[in-house]
């Protein structure tokens, strides 16, 4: 528990005295460009090996998974459609926006951490794109996991007790270890502070975990059937646009805690090792 405090107090140390809502916002604008082509590509992934069409049939049949309450599933269902006939040159295209994810993950981090360095836009991005490689590796793995949750679904025939524990079981398991991986990479490489890999795995561990009860908030909000766009003239487009830029803002807020917590961490292994030598 002392050590849990110790560590609470070094993240606070780290943090301290910096504009927290300035980081996220600039990391939630730079998630506004990328976001979408990200998603895009881990749905063109599943019509590898398939056809789009294959591949469009089956994401289709997930979309009971996503509530309803405030009309998600049109545009879940366009951008199944787009991701899964994006094709090579529309993927290749995406590249570039979808970089811009490192960027921000990089400066917000910047905003926190000041330090000097040169071309930190393109050191961000080049090294947020390795994960392509795993990209569709974690998109298999979470439409297989999928599959397995439609039964459970009241439209899919479940919908009793034991059916929504289990669902937000594996539906929570499955999302944590994708986004962990994720993390650990974007706070070992595309973020400021570099700490080793044993560190950075258990950085994207503990934040993921976060991260993953976040966007199952995320899913129950969605179920929440009222107008988002009451408040700007029932404008529904615009409500939705801007409920989801707030999420993501909360988001990068985690993520931003859960980097200066790493950071911490690092240090103190950092300082361990030394004064073992």
């Amino acid at each position: 528990m002392a050590e849990a405090r110790s560590l609470v107090g070094e993240t606070g140390g780290t943090l301290g005295g910096r504009d927290l809502s300035a980081a996220a916002a600039t990391t939630t604008y730079f998630s506004a460009i990328a976001v979408v082509p990200w998603l895009l590509l881990a749905l063109w992934t599943t019509s590898w090996g398939v056809g789009a069409d294959a591949a469009e049939r089956r994401l289709l049949d997930l979309r009971v998974l996503v509530p309803d309450g405030m009309g998600a599933r049109p545009s879940y269902d366009a951008l199944v459609s787009a991701g899964t006939h994006l094709g090579v040159l529309g993927a290749l295209v995406a590249l570039l926006p979808a970089s811009f994810y490192g960027e921000g993950l990089r400066r917000g981090a910047l905003t926190l951490g000041p330090r000097d360095e040169r071309f930190t836009g393109w050191r961000a991005r080049l090294t947020l794109m390795p994960l392509l490689v795993v990209l569709p590796l974690l998109a298999w793995a979470l439409l297989a996991v999928s599959d397995l949750l439609v039964p459970l679904a009241p439209e899919g025939g479940g919908g009793g007790a034991g059916d929504r524990v289990l669902r937000v079981l594996l539906g929570f398991t499955v999302t944590w270890l994708v986004v962990s991986v994720v993390l650990a990479w974007v706070f070992a490489v595309v973020m400021p502070g570099g700490p080793r890999p044993s560190v950075a795995a258990v950085g994207g561990l503990a934040t993921g975990s976060f991260v993953a009860g976040f966007l199952h908030g995320f899913q129950l909000f969605l179920a929440i059937p009222v107008d988002v766009g009451i408040p700007f003239g029932g404008l529904g487009f615009v409500g939705g646009v801007v409920a989801v830029g707030l999420w993501l803002y909360l988001l990068h807020v985690v993520v931003l805690v859960g980097w200066g917590a790493t950071t911490a961490l690092e240090r103190r292994a950092s300082g361990r090792r030394a004064a073992r030598s």
